[in-house]
């Protein structure tokens, strides 16, 4: 289960000031806030703007170029399913559509109960063990309909 602290400017000040003199540091703020956050709080990006003397539609057009940082808190489990090309041939697009059947949600939404965010992750780099999931940042390789249904009964009980 991932656990975020609610958005705290205070603590956000604190991470955009540890990386900020860092080469390239918009993107290691970005993920340093959504591993506390658990995203990138639309507030954070004044404050990244004016750390770095960049204009907010640099910040803002760097963090939505990368599918990988949210936007919107994530549910309490984060369900990544893997739609690279090796994947979908294993059967990942039936898949996800099981899963998007199973939690009534589709990929990039999170349960109305804030459980489960399911999101498309373009390669986990486990081609070899396809298809494959990472559910709570454990990788899972030769996933299947089942598999994924126990796990998800699991974490959601």
């Amino acid at each position: 289960m991932a656990f975020h602290e609610p958005w705290n400017d205070a603590v956000a000040a604190t991470i955009i000031a540890q990386h900020k003199a860092q080469e390239g540091a918009t993107l290691p703020i970005f993920h340093a806030l959504q591993k506390a956050f658990g995203y990138v709080p639309a507030e954070a990006v004044p404050m990244i703007a004016e750390a770095l003397n960049l204009s907010r539609a640099e910040v803002h057009g760097v963090l939505t170029f990368y599918h990988d940082f949210r936007s919107e808190p994530p549910g309490c489990h984060i369900l990544k399913l893997c739609r690279a090309e090796a994947c979908q041939a294993a059967g990942g697009d039936h898949l996800a559509t099981g899963v998007e059947r199973q939690l009534g949600i589709k990929l990039g939404e999170t349960t109305p109960d804030q459980q489960v965010t399911l999101e498309p992750v373009f390669c986990l780099g486990l081609c070899a063990v396809a298809p494959s999931a990472m559910l709570d940042d454990q990788p899972i390789g030769r996933v299947d309909a089942a598999r994924l249904d126990a796990l998800l009964n699991e974490v959601r009980s």
